[in-house]
């Protein structure tokens, strides 16, 4: 089952042009910084907006499951039980409950796409497949989606973590404009501290998705504790030079926590609280180390 958790009209912020971003639900990595923790889990899940519940204690008398109890006089609903069904949503008066994933039909997520065509056309935009981790997903459901798009004359980029085995990618590749590409940080023991996994497989996957041609944008999540400093900025140009990999442009994405509000909808704990945005002298001073290093073109933000 493909879900698909939002799409996002008039980005301007994830590849070329004006697009419209899809985010699939579900990934393989867990980044203690994540701003779209909905994404994460690859099944359907309630989110429920504790701070603004009043008690009624509809939403439990509406579930078939008996999933959502009331304790120390907060509503809590188990996520074990739970069959994402949906009938608590028709229940709460405040309209706070919601199911993060849908899913889509391939002909009604390209017809739905083809509505902001003419922003594509005016700007050189077109369509981001984001998450979550698109790369994971079915990629059955992905190679049609993406052939279909071409077929229609749409650009399409991949936003990805590079967290996949590289077959996924090949599949695709003749129909992607552009690879937005995280690197988040070299250091091994780091990755697996802050995502969760080791980045041996993303690293393979960037160079040979190069080395077949493939135009990328580099990303790198800027964060203070974890690679906000020019000795892991320096790694990552070594790792870009070293293997012959010239991206079209490279990001540096300061850190945010705009997506720190989630966590409680989800009953879950945001563990980036005691991450920090590097200074915007440092930015600027990573920025100077890349375009000295022969990557003139870097930009902060995306």
């Amino acid at each position: 089952m493909t879900l698909i958790t939002n799409i996002q009209k008039y980005s301007i912020h994830d590849g070329d042009g004006i697009r419209t971003s899809v985010f699939f639900k579900g990934c393989p990595l867990n980044c203690v910084w994540c701003h779209n923790p909905e994404t994460q889990a690859f099944q359907k899940e309630v989110m429920y907006d504790e701070e603004k519940c009043v008690g009624c204690y509809r939403c439990a008398e509406a579930c078939p499951e008996h999933a959502i109890k009331k304790i120390d006089g907060k509503v809590w609903t188990d996520k074990e039980i739970c069959e994402q069904c949906g009938k608590c949503l028709d229940y709460c008066v405040r309209n706070l409950r919601e199911i993060a994933g849908t899913e889509w039909e391939i002909e009604d997520l390209v017809k739905e796409l083809k509505k902001d065509e003419m922003f594509y056309e005016e700007s050189g935009g077109g369509v981001t497949l984001s998450g979550g981790e698109v790369m994971s997903q079915n990629m059955n459901y992905i190679e049609k989606l993406v052939k279909r798009l071409n077929q229609e004359g749409i650009s399409v980029t991949i936003d990805t973590c590079g967290f996949a085995p590289y077959e996924n990618f090949a599949r695709i590749l003749p129909y992607i404009d552009t690879f937005l590409y995280d690197i988040k940080v070299m250091d091994h023991e780091k990755h697996k501290k802050y995502i969760g996994v080791d980045n041996t497989l993303i690293l393979d996957n960037v160079t040979r998705l190069s080395q077949a041609g493939a135009r990328i944008y580099i990303r790198i999540p800027t964060i203070k504790e974890v690679n906000g400093d020019l000795e892991s900025m320096g790694a990552i140009i070594a790792f870009l030079k070293e293997n012959g990999i010239h991206p079209a442009q490279v990001n540096l994405l300061p850190y945010h926590n705009t997506g720190s509000g989630k966590y409680g909808k989800l009953g879950e704990h945001y563990e980036g609280s005691d991450l920090h945005t590097p200074s915007k002298e440092e930015m600027k001073e990573f920025q100077q180390l890349f375009i000295r290093e022969g990557f003139q073109n870097t930009k902060i933000g995306g």
